[in-house]
């Protein structure tokens, strides 16, 4: 299948997002995609997060993930994103800190310094020290985590452009169904 990384692909506000967010459709196992599946997708990931993502100014130069080392990369995406989202949906970790923190220490002692694994947990790490964890949401539309960097922290979806206004748009479709059914 045919796949460009785009900006909207990058709307999580920070790279471990980004990463984690590389899974389409995560709760509908039905229509689910990972990004990452194809080596040449993750291999691309880089150089479209030099030009899209929010924290790309942090890493400098990023190579792709070694072959070797893409399982525990895999794993450190998947332990990041259960950890953020249960910590969005119940305000707690519910103990899932102590497993990501072990596929973080795993990553970088495996990683090379300027690879992909190595700054996706770094950026981890800077996730879990966020300020304001409140300012972490899931979107309404599409289940990707993002930060809401509004300055009222009343960001529904993690891309007006393309989830705010599939959302409307259904909205508008819905409410116009139900008055011509009167």
């Amino acid at each position: 299948m045919s796949f460009t990384w785009t900006a909207h692909r990058f709307s999580g506000g920070a790279l471990a997002l980004d990463v984690a967010n590389s899974v389409i459709l995560r709760h509908d196992e039905g229509r689910s995609i990972d990004r990452f599946a194809a080596d040449e997708q993750l291999e691309r990931f880089p150089e479209a997060a030099a030009e899209f993502c929010a924290e790309r100014d942090l890493f400098g130069e990023v190579l792709p993930v070694a072959p070797e080392n893409r399982p525990g990369f895999i794993a450190l995406r998947e332990a990041t994103d259960r950890y953020f989202r249960q910590r969005v949906v119940n305000g707690n970790d519910d103990g899932l800190l102590a497993e990501l923190l072990e596929k973080l220490a795993e990553t970088l002692r495996n990683a090379r310094p300027n690879g992909l694994d190595a700054a996706t947990a770094q950026s981890v790490l800077r996730l879990i020290a966020m300020p304001d964890p409140e300012r972490m949401k899931i979107c309404r539309n599409c289940g990707w985590l993002f930060i809401d960097r509004s300055k009222n922290k009343s960001r529904a979806w993690c891309d007006m452009a393309v989830c705010g206004n599939r959302a409307k748009a259904n909205r508008h479709y819905r409410k116009k169904k139900e008055e011509d059914a009167i």
